[in-house]
């Protein structure tokens, strides 16, 4: 079982999400990572959706959600072929004298503090979510308070669009 990404434009419509994803559900997938949001054309989503299964079962999902009537166009984001990206929130605890130190690491990880309160503050990272495990990872024993995650979302490298791919 491998990991795959989904990229579906879909007509924005209230209840698509739902109709893409219950495709997911009755048929018993797990979906590992989902984003959505307005595309350059405001009458249009993207969804992308992470999901473990072998090339079968992505072939079958494709071609059920492509029945789909508000689906217009979709696409497996091929590893190599492709940009991923996800951002996260992580609030970590800082007390005044481990406060540096966390700066530190999180300026190793390009990442910025965007808040800070007396007892903590609140990280924000983006990229491969490798990378976003990592730094989890690493801060994890100056202790976590929450962590909220977009889940991952991509494009295909070059110049074609999901409307305009094969």
């Amino acid at each position: 079982m491998d990991g795959h990404i989904i990229s579906i434009l879909v007509e924005n419509q209230a209840g698509v999400l739902s109709r893409v994803s219950g495709l997911f559900s009755r048929r018993g997938y797990n979906i590992d990572s989902l984003s959505v949001g307005e595309t350059e054309d405001p009458s249009r989503s993207r969804i992308t959706i992470a999901v473990k299964g072998d090339a079968m079962v992505i072939d079958q999902i494709v071609k059920q959600v492509n029945k789909l009537a508000d689906s217009v166009s979709v696409v497996e984001l091929r590893h190599g072929d492709s940009v991923y990206r996800e951002l996260a929130l992580i609030k970590i605890k800082a007390p005044t004298e481990k406060r540096m130190e966390i700066i530190g690491i999180v300026d190793i990880f390009r990442a910025n503090i965007i808040d800070v309160s007396p007892s903590a503050v609140i990280a924000e990272i983006t990229g491969e979510t490798s990378k976003i495990d990592a730094f989890v990872e690493i801060v994890e024993p100056y202790g976590i308070v929450e962590i909220a995650r977009t889940g991952l979302t991509g494009l295909s490298r070059g110049s074609t669009a999901i409307n305009t791919e094969p």
